[in-house]
């Protein structure tokens, strides 16, 4: 069988323009390609579950319109759908007095992007919705929540499915190979082959590689940096309500270490950022030869390197030590102690890394052919994917001409 429109990647973000461009094409028959055994098994089954409220982007840019409209859109596919969720807002805080100026420019930031609800408040304040964190300045952000993306990325495919029953979900199918036709692609898999007229790839982690095997003349490449999350433990609960932002450094493309109630009840912490030697890799000690060998040969990787050096050295103590882990953690919550908290899970970003080390932290997309490729979706992504799939699919309708 031949689909109209492959998606490579089970991701939230190609579940959501699985979705959108199913609703919006009843007619074509689409395939989704994932090659884990479950969706959403890597960048968004492993975050922190945040419902970003859009108060760190650019005004006017793409990540900070897509997250403002996406997360408006994804709380109201929440309630619709019965997605646990819950909009309980949030605290940045400043610890320190060199934190303030940046403090000030996050909130003129999240006024010019109309964040509902956000607010600066004082440190007595900051203790009214969390008890236990000491601060010298705050802001709230009401309508920053938390979900399970993966519940989330589950429903928008199953109604994309009940939409048209041509359409297909292929789990553990694999892209190893593609090939170029005149009227469409061949996609070579573990699972034999499929054709489609059109490809939209959200390939996360191996973004750079699908696109390279695809065609495209690709001079960034993925690098990817595993965050570490500790948990507290079920005595220490008490001591976070809801989240806990610290003001994040500037220099780096992270928020910095915080703290999370996830859907479950459960209290993250976490995660710091360091590189990592498998691309797919959760644990501490995983290593690929051939990840490792296309990140260190790449000169982009070096240069963000060097010019970040005690940053990551620093990343990576606390990566091996849970004393400096709680050290950071105690700058918001002073009261931790070693006995709270316990080691959790680990995640893993995609950074799409230019050759001059510059990390593309805005929404990157590529077309070629009759393919469309996002290389790079950074977060806010999980929050903005319905917006995102919406953006895409407007792209698609344009560069397929699929209203033609």
């Amino acid at each position: 069988m031949k689909f109209d429109i492959a998606i490579v990647g089970g991701g939230i973000v190609g579940a959501a323009t699985f979705y959108k461009l199913q609703k919006r094409n009843p007619q074509l028959n689409l395939v989704l390609f994932e090659k884990e055994d479950l969706l959403s098994d890597h960048q968004t089954g492993h975050n922190s579950g945040v419902i970003h409220s859009g108060l760190y982007y650019k005004p006017g840019s793409l990540k900070a319109r897509n997250c403002i409209q996406g997360r408006r859109e994804l709380v109201a596919f929440a309630k619709e759908h019965g997605i646990p969720h819950d909009v309980c807002g949030k605290v940045v805080v400043a610890t320190d007095e060199k934190e303030l100026p940046h403090l000030e420019k996050i909130y003129q930031t999240g006024l010019q992007n109309e964040i509902e609800g956000l607010r600066k408040i004082t440190p007595e304040e900051v203790k009214e919705i969390e008890p236990h964190v000491e601060c010298i300045a705050g802001l709230h952000v009401a309508c920053t929540g938390i979900i399970d993306f993966r519940a989330a990325t589950a429903k928008m495919v199953e109604l994309a499915l009940a939409i048209n029953p041509h359409s297909k979900l292929m789990l553990k199918t694999e892209v190893v190979g593609i090939e170029k036709k005149a009227d469409g692609t061949i996609f070579q898999t573990n699972q034999g082959n499929f054709e489609a007229t059109y490809a939209v790839y959200y390939a996360g982690l191996q973004a750079d590689r699908l696109a390279k095997k695809d065609g495209v003349k690709l001079r960034e490449k993925v690098v990817g940096f595993r965050g570490d999350y500790y948990e507290l433990t079920h005595e220490a609960r008490h001591k976070v309500k809801h989240l806990i932002y610290p003001t994040p450094n500037p220099d780096f493309p992270f928020l910095g270490v915080h703290f999370t109630r996830m859907t479950d009840g459960e209290i993250e912490c976490g995660p710091n950022a360091v590189f990592t030697f498998k691309r797919e890799g959760y644990g501490k000690t995983d290593f690929s030869l051939r990840d490792t060998w296309d990140a260190l040969t790449y000169k982009g990787t070096w240069k963000l390197f060097f010019s970040n050096m005690s940053f990551g050295i620093n990343e990576y103590r606390r990566a091996f030590s849970k004393k400096l882990f709680l050290k950071t953690l105690q700058r918001m919550i002073p009261s931790l102690t070693m006995d709270d908290i316990k080691p959790g899970r680990s995640g893993v970003r995609a950074l799409l890394l230019a050759e001059d080390g510059d990390t593309r932290d805005d929404f990157r997309i590529e077309y070629h052919g009759n393919s469309i490729h996002v290389l790079n979706a950074p977060s806010p992504a999980a929050t903005a994917s319905l917006a995102i799939g919406d953006y895409v699919a407007d792209e698609a309708d344009n560069h397929f001409k699929l209203k033609a």
